[in-house]
């Protein structure tokens, strides 16, 4: 794909910015920045950016997070394939996470709201959408599926995530050690209170979700993050201390961590810790 720190890159509609690690301590990749005006900006980027993967890689395995923060960037792709019919003909979709204990017709559920965002809009036929089952009768079983289908299929091309306010990413709750794979887990009350449960029927019991290390041997990671609620845990990102009691953390060790922000998300953190 195109390099993604150079101001010239085509779908570069924000700054662009490359933060140095810091000379002691663990030794943090380093991390392009977009910072954009508001929303629609940072959406309109990181849009730009998937679009760009997928006409250098049409069969591109995209690993995709739900909730607000993509969801607009999701939108701008499903207008593209009317400028473009046939740009999303070949990808893969592959859904992060998903709540335990919904039917995958709950309007709170991923796979609804993935079908709804991307994969009716991109005509991806069931063979390029892969995912958790919403119910499945042997969880551990579930995962041991999940793993063996990455494995067999990946890596994941592009990882698509947002920021939880506990520095959760998919279901990757704050622990003192986290899962490498596919795994059941406990929700913390960030998550059981997270907005897309406001939509759900069912009751949730657990969350399933993608490994720290499926994430992080991803070719490329997008973190998307927009609006003040999240400023203060992109204030602790960008402290830029690893630990698995902030997961997003470890994505400074990922070679090609891309953040999407819009000044919102940035506006705690000193302007002298930015690039």
């Amino acid at each position: 794909m195109p390099a993604i720190t150079k101001p010239t890159d085509p779908w570069h509609a924000t700054e662009s910015r490359r933060r140095s690690p810091k000379p002691s301590g663990p030794q943090p990749a380093a991390c392009a920045l977009h910072v954009a005006a508001d929303y629609e900006a940072m959406s309109r980027a990181a849009a730009d950016c998937i679009a760009a993967e997928v006409r250098q890689k049409p069969d591109a395995l995209l690993c995709l997070a739900t909730g607000a923060s993509p969801a607009r960037a999701y939108e701008l792709l499903a207008d593209k394939r009317r400028d473009e019919p046939h740009l999303f003909d070949r990808v893969r979709l592959m859904k992060l996470d998903e709540w335990g204990g919904l039917k995958p017709t709950d309007p709170g559920s991923c796979e609804a709201y993935l079908r709804q965002k991307l994969v009716e809009p991109l005509l991806v036929g069931t063979d390029r959408f892969f995912g958790w089952k919403c119910r499945p009768t042997n969880p551990r079983a579930e995962c041991r599926r999940i793993a063996d289908w990455l494995a067999a299929n990946g890596p994941i091309d592009l990882c698509i995530l947002g920021l939880g306010l506990n520095g959760h990413l998919g279901f990757n709750e704050p622990a003192d050690v986290l899962a490498a794979g596919p795994h059941v887990a406990a929700l913390s009350e960030t998550s059981t209170t997270h907005s897309m449960l406001g939509e759900a029927r069912g009751k949730v019991r657990h969350g399933f979700t993608l490994g720290m290390a499926d994430l992080l041997h991803s070719r490329q990671v997008l973190l998307l993050v927009s609006g003040a609620a999240k400023a203060a845990p992109m204030r602790r990102l960008f402290t830029r201390q690893i630990t698995t009691q902030f997961p997003a953390s470890l994505l400074w060790l990922h070679p090609a961590f891309v953040i999407f922000a819009d000044r919102a998300a940035l506006s705690l953190i000193p302007k002298d810790a930015l690039p």
